[in-house]
Formats: structure tokens, C-alpha cells, sequence
């Protein structure tokens, strides 16, 4: 990049930037989260593999649906944010490898000698990147002007059965995304030093 981002930039995705309890009666519309995506899906992830998947909750109905399988707090952030984003991983991610990675047979790397699905990197690859993409989905949608919740607290199996059935899709974690009321946030949490928690090798 030619020139680092502006003061003003970095507090708008990091320094200034909160996860919401509570949202404005404002709606996010459908074309606000297609730019969402078009802007997080030029995050890298391993050999541009893509493994997320993202069920926008926007009807009432799927909001209802899936505050009846989060906690007690969580549900009620569900069923009054004006989206939620479920972030999944599409478990068998490695069939797209040759339209998406065609530079070489990246499908291949994820099997065992018999051909068979080698699980434990599957599911650490699928992991690790579709956490990456829903890390970009947040600076995205802060990009945007929109905020968002992210969060675990909800019974992942009960969520695969309610949205992802007859898939190869699990859910990572969910976040509520709209424009974020301040009187639902709290004063912000301690940060550590770089000398605290890094160090140079």
C-alpha cells in the first residue's frame, strides 16, 4: 500500500470502534451486506479457499429462530438487532479448490493416501480461516459505517440443525450487525502492552 491508513481510519476500524449490545431503529438493507461481502472477500485466507459461510438472519422469523438457540442475553441482542450474520465453515471447503486456487491441485493436500478426507486438517483449516473471514467481516462492516456484536454463547449443533441441515457447513460463531446504539456499550475493557503479551524474537 502506497500510503498508511489515516488517523481517522485506523479509529474507525480499531481505537473508536466498539462490539454493540443494542442497535438504532435503523434497517440495514440487502445491498449493505453484499458490499460487506465484497469487501471482505479480498481478505487472504490458505490458498484462497474460502471456507465461510454466512446465513443473514433479517426476517423476524430467522431472528426468532435463532434467539431460541442462544443464551439468555444473547437472544434478546438477536431479536432486536436489525441482522444477525451466522459465520459457518463449509466442512468440505477443498471442492472448490480448482476454480478457486487453480494454480495448483490444492484439493489434494486435504486428503489421506486412501482419498478419503484427512478430518483433523479440515477442520483446523476451516477453523482458523473462516475465523479469519469473519474477522474481516467485522472491520468490513465497520467500514461501512456499521457495527457489530460478535459472539459465541449459543448451541452450535442446534444452529447447524436449524440452518445448515443437509450441508457440510458448521457454524463458528454468530454477530449482530446494524448501526450501534451507544447506550449499550460499556466503558472499554483493559488492552495490554506490546511489552506485555509480545515479544521480538
Amino acid at each position: 500500500m502506497a500510503e498508511p491508513l489515516s488517523e481517522q481510519g485506523r479509529d474507525l476500524l480499531f481505537r473508536e470502534a466498539r462490539s454493540y449490545n443494542g442497535y438504532l431503529d435503523k434497517p440495514v438493507g440487502e445491498d449493505q451486506l453484499r458490499q460487506i461481502w465484497d469487501l471482505m472477500k479480498f481478505g487472504p485466507t490458505s490458498a484462497n479457499l474460502f471456507p465461510a459461510r454466512i446465513v443473514w438472519c433479517v426476517s423476524q422469523e430467522a431472528k426468532e429462530k435463532l434467539a431460541g438457540l442462544a443464551s439468555g442475553t444473547n437472544a434478546a441482542k438477536i431479536r432486536t438487532a436489525p441482522v444477525t450474520a451466522i459465520i459457518g465453515m463449509d466442512m468440505a471447503f477443498y471442492d472448490h479448490a480448482p476454480r478457486l486456487f487453480p494454480v495448483s491441485d490444492a484439493r489434494s493436500w486435504f486428503m489421506d493416501a486412501d482419498g478419503a478426507p484427512n478430518a483433523p486438517l479440515v477442520q483446523v483449516t476451516a477453523m482458523r480461516n473462516s475465523s479469519l473471514q469473519g474477522a474481516y467481516f467485522i472491520f468490513a462492516a465497520r467500514a461501512l459505517g456499521l457495527d457489530t456484536g460478535p459472539m459465541s454463547g449459543f448451541d452450535n449443533d442446534a444452529v447447524d440443525a436449524a440452518f445448515f441441515a443437509g450441508t457440510t457447513v458448521k457454524s463458528n460463531f454468530i454477530s449482530t450487525l446494524g448501526y450501534g446504539d451507544p447506550a449499550t456499550i460499556f466503558d472499554r475493557l483493559p488492552r495490554p502492552a506490546f511489552e506485555e503479551f509480545t515479544r521480538i524474537a
